[in-house]
């Protein structure tokens, strides 16, 4: 048994009432595989830093939520919302058949795997949360941002209408990769921003070597499901016994001291509950993989082990050097960049 390969991979398409949501399935397409979900602005790029340093024995389909990659944006005059993406998952699920779901999500991916988990425990397998756990809390300044947003989505409908008949404003990827980096709050190295770019950029037909991005707008100002202490506490209580792995970035504050309850609950009426911290920031999936690694293999590997028939004879496993690994990802970089320039 090796490890996964972003070379080994197929582009699909779930039909959704509004169009489609776009996904790329690495590895294994024999067996349902790990859903991977992005965090608020990103893109299934996100994960692809991580996927050549997971086992190969599992398949990874990591998809791009509505409005976000090559995904299909909500038609216009609707609004982006968590519970809207949680049905993401759900939709996944019956696309595919499965009966079960093991979930692997960053940020908002991760916030959706909790309340989905919660909402229906029986229909998940195992967790995987990078640098989250809990939805935002219910606060004054939640409920301020609530209305602010409302306002602004609106300014993005407007702004979506003019789009469709002027070009939005372009930059060159050099800049793309500054604005993405700031817009990360330096949570993504500018060297590091390809990775996101190649699903969230058009080329300008106006200017040579310039492009702009291509997400909705209107997902900066998605509906966020804010929720208090109690009931925070009352979603870890109905995730007992599932196998829940948090990693933690040392430099993010994503994961504070407002989750100390819900961790306290899942660590103690969970026996297959894991929390690690790890040095790195908001992004440390992408930055840092394979710190992310050390803990996310095993995990994978005891809760969800292969199936005997794949096992060698001899007990061996054929691993990739870590220069190869990072000739994979350099190579995989090389022909996005070649992409966007025929775009």
């Amino acid at each position: 048994m090796g490890t996964l390969s972003l070379n080994d991979y197929e582009d699909v398409r779930i039909w959704a009432p509004w169009g489609h949501i776009a996904g790329r399935w690495y590895g294994n397409r024999s067996e349902r595989p790990i859903l991977a979900i992005h965090g608020w602005l990103d893109n299934l790029g996100t994960f692809d830093t991580l996927i050549p340093l997971l086992p190969d024995y599992l398949g990874v389909l990591c998809i791009d939520l509505p409005g976000h990659g090559c995904s299909s944006r909500l038609p216009p005059g609707m609004h982006y919302s968590t519970m809207e993406y949680v049905l993401i998952i759900a939709r996944v699920m019956k696309e595919y058949k499965w009966p079960k779901v093991s979930l692997m999500g960053h940020s908002l991916g991760g916030v959706l795997s909790y309340i989905y988990t919660a909402l229906a425990p029986h229909r998940v397998d195992l967790v995987i949360a990078l640098d989250i756990l809990v939805p935002p809390f219910e606060t004054p300044y939640a409920l301020s941002y609530i209305g602010y947003s409302l306002d602004k989505h609106l300014v993005e409908d407007e702004r979506a209408e003019e789009d469709s008949i002027h070009e939005p404003p372009s930059y060159t990827l050099a800049q793309l990769r500054t604005v993405l980096s700031k817009g990360s709050k330096n949570s993504v190295a500018p060297e590091l921003a390809q990775h996101l770019l190649y699903r969230s950029v058009a080329k300008s037909q106006l200017y040579p070597e310039r492009f702009y991005f291509s997400r909705d707008g209107r997902t900066k100002f998605y509906s966020i499901l804010p929720v208090n202490a109690p009931l925070a506490a009352e979603m870890a209580k109905r995730i007992k016994n599932k196998p829940y792995l948090i990693i933690k970035g040392s430099k993010s504050n994503y994961i504070n001291s407002k989750a100390n309850e819900a961790i306290s609950i899942l660590r103690k009426q969970n026996p297959h509950f894991e929390y690690h911290e790890v040095p790195g920031t908001h992004h440390v999936h992408l930055v840092s993989p394979d710190l992310c690694a050390e803990y996310i293999v095993p995990f994978l590997r005891h809760h969800r082990p292969p199936a005997v028939s794949s096992w060698s004879l001899n007990g061996e496993e054929k691993k990739l050097s870590m220069k190869e690994q990072r000739r994979s990802q350099k190579n995989f970089l090389a022909r996005q960049l070649k992409r966007l320039s025929k775009l």
